[in-house]
């Protein structure tokens, strides 16, 4: 798995590199995005990136719910997991296939849902 590459886009630093490195304990690489903006430039950037893992609320041109329709359209195969500790997204506010944790969530939820997700 360590071929799997994750992108974390959470605003908060310390959840953000958090996630980055439980992530490359397990044996993925993990990118990180500080907004949807920087998101997007990795995704074009990055054709490699198999596994979106974002934060609903972000600073930046879009939350994480619109980031992650953009991430469906522009790149279907693309898995999407949202976080939020505040939102709880109706499945009609979030892209089909999408998997939703609620913070603080475990590191053993994040591995799950990133094994079920490849």
């Amino acid at each position: 798995m360590a071929d799997l590459v994750v992108l974390v886009v959470e605003d908060d630093v310390f959840i953000r590199v958090d996630a980055a490195l439980m992530l490359e304990d397990a044996g993925f690489e993990a990118l990180e995005a500080s907004n949807a903006d920087d998101a997007l430039k990795l995704l074009e950037a990055r054709p490699d990136i198999r596994i979106v893992f974002t934060d609903i609320e972000m600073p930046g041109s879009m939350n994480g719910l619109r980031l992650s329709f953009v991430v469906r359209n522009r790149w279907p195969p693309i898995a999407i997991i949202i976080a939020s500790g505040r939102i709880q997204p109706e499945p009609h506010e979030m892209p089909a296939d999408v998997t939703f944790l609620r913070k603080p969530y475990s590191h053993a939820a994040v591995l799950e849902a990133i094994k079920l997700a490849a």
